[in-house]
């Protein structure tokens, strides 16, 4: 037992990572035969792809973080486009910056070392180390309410899903709003959900359009949570991709245990892969590990996940570059979602086919 258990631990030898002159995929494929951080950056990128080589199976993103005015907001898009993702679940604020581009305005490179007294003087807002300006904020601001009082009726029950549906639908009308995360999404047919809308310009627009037009426009948390759950219930199976925490990140695990309640049978999400810079030792929920889930029966306990901390704006670039050159991903069969159905119907076919 000695010997044979030793060789059962020394069995695959780590690789050098040598210098060249390598794709991201290669550079990535590579890396998973390293150490640390690196190789997990690597083993994400097989665990995405096997998601997307999967037969009806249905990939869930859950995003957080300022991605969008960290410049990250295009290669969301080539996900939707390509549907390397099926379910976008993502903060308010994602979409608020999202428009705010959208509708013509930038994002500039600052500095954390600056008098944010004196930006708030001049109306800039900042993350971290990229500015924005207030003045165009509002624009978007307003926007959303000429929108939402044109489009939205009273007293009926939408869910944030629509609501994005909607806004990605106006902006197919915007010159320059082509390769926005909200115009992909609806183009493509992948619902995004918002499980804090109103914690964001874009919640709070509708409401002050409640509240200065004398509207009565709903949005109806508890039909949205419906939604999904049911997406989930009636799903062969399901993936799910997790960028950072919060809001999201469980608004997607606990779709597993909604669906396993109402459909009597286990629906746990079977590949997992999570990107993240928390740390599980304090408890909370965006430092959860993706196994200590599993005892909420959010993930199989056979499933294959992978966690690599990192910050996003590292890893997504490299992960997205990789799927971009991987031949895969055109070859691909998406579901597509049909709505007026209840529940919702889910077919497996090409787009536009």
């Amino acid at each position: 037992m000695g010997r044979e258990g030793k060789r059962e631990f020394l069995k695959h030898p780590r690789v050098p990572l040598e210098p060249g002159k390598f794709t991201a995929g290669e550079l990535l494929e590579r890396m998973s035969r390293t150490g640390f951080q690196g190789r997990k950056l690597g083993e994400a990128l097989g665990v995405w792809k096997q998601m997307l080589v999967e037969k009806r199976n249905v990939v869930i993103m859950a995003l957080s973080g300022a991605m969008v005015p960290a410049g990250m907001g295009r290669l969301v898009s080539f996900l939707l486009r390509k549907r390397a993702i099926d379910v976008l679940v993502c903060t308010g604020a994602t979409l608020s910056h999202d428009l705010y581009e959208a509708l013509g305005a930038r994002h500039f490179l600052g500095t954390h070392m600056v008098d944010d007294a004196a930006l708030l003087r001049h109306r800039i807002d900042r993350m971290y180390d990229v500015y924005a300006d207030e003045d165009q904020f509002e624009v978007a601001d307003k926007w959303v309410m000429s929108w939402a009082a044109r489009t939205l009726k009273d007293d009926h029950p939408y869910t944030s899903r629509e609501i994005v549906a909607g806004v990605g639908r106006a902006l197919a009308k915007v010159p320059g709003a082509k390769r926005s995360v909200l115009r992909s999404a609806y183009e493509a047919g992948v619902p995004v959900f918002v499980p804090a809308l109103a914690d964001s310009s874009l919640g709070f627009s509708i409401m002050t359009g409640n509240r200065r037009n004398r509207r009565r426009i709903v949005v109806d948390m508890m039909r949205d949570c419906d939604e999904i759950s049911r997406l989930v219930e009636v799903a062969p199976q399901t993936s799910v991709v997790i960028v950072g925490g919060g809001v999201p990140k469980n608004y997607v695990q606990q779709t597993a245990v909604i669906a396993g309640y109402e459909v009597g049978r286990e629906q746990m999400h079977r590949l997992a892969v999570q990107i993240t810079t928390d740390s599980p030792q304090w408890g909370g929920l965006s430092g959860c590990t993706l196994e200590e889930s599993v005892s909420w029966g959010k993930y199989h306990p056979d499933a294959e996940m992978v966690t690599c901390y990192a910050d996003a704006t590292i890893a997504l670039p490299f992960l997205v570059s990789a799927l971009a050159e991987w031949k895969g991903l055109a070859q691909r069969v998406p579901p597509q979602f049909e709505w007026d159905r209840e529940p919702v119907r889910i077919r497996f076919r090409r787009p536009h086919a």
